[in-house]
């Protein structure tokens, strides 16, 4: 037996539900703010492309200003970053990944876009910017204890300097190409930026191009 009343599995079936129907909403969302942007999106197209009632979205979210908040601080929720030892090549991984996902992922795409509009909803949060600040820190405080970086860098600037250049970076490309050259310009961005980060043996072994294209020896 597993210990579940009816009560309680008749309890939970609703609960379920209901996390289904919000997971949707959000990603219908994420998906419209990609294609619209904050101010061309609306609740109907938000509600159709889910399959739901607009009821349904201002219950969970209340606005749609709340809606596109959510979006844009869940940008990564959904995200799998390669695996590997911590440290510096796992960080150039992940942008690389990440400038990958910003091709295809509407859930990445939009929660970046709104990021970007956010003035246009009367917001002015960095928590998403924050995030991934913190993400990269981490990296670069493995890179510290791994010996891999120059006695000079600070983690903390250096995770500020690294989202800032990567956020400028895909912005351009999706004016410019709308981000077909995006990993090669995270490439060309970590080709610069190496010398001033990595010590130069390390520097050296660090593989620039994407996890998934390297050959196996």
């Amino acid at each position: 037996m597993d210990g579940e009343t009816g009560d309680t599995k008749s309890e939970r079936a609703p609960q379920q539900r209901a996390l289904r129907t919000k997971a949707s909403i959000l990603r219908a969302a994420a998906e419209v703010f990609d294609e619209y942007g904050f101010s061309g999106a609306s609740v109907t197209k938000i509600t159709k492309r889910a399959k739901v009632t607009q009821g349904a979205v201002y219950f969970h979210f209340g606005s749609k200003e709340a809606l596109a908040k959510a979006v844009m601080v869940g940008q990564g929720d959904e995200l799998e970053l390669p695996g590997g030892p911590d440290g510096l090549q796992r960080l150039i991984d992940i942008t690389l990944y990440l400038a990958e996902q910003l091709q295809t992922n509407p859930v990445l795409r939009g929660g970046v876009r709104l990021a970007v509009e956010q003035g246009e909803f009367g917001v002015r949060d960095d928590q998403a910017y924050q995030q991934w600040a913190e993400a990269f820190r981490e990296q670069f405080r493995a890179a510290r204890v791994r010996g891999e970086l120059r006695p000079s860098v600070d983690e903390a600037e250096a995770a500020w300097l690294l989202v800032s250049c990567f956020s400028g970076t895909q912005l351009f490309s999706q004016i410019s190409t709308d981000r077909a050259d995006l990993p090669q310009r995270i490439q060309s961005l970590w080709r610069y930026l190496l010398p001033a980060l990595a010590v130069d043996e390390v520097r050296e072994a660090l593989r620039l191009e994407p996890s998934g294209k390297r050959r196996k020896k």
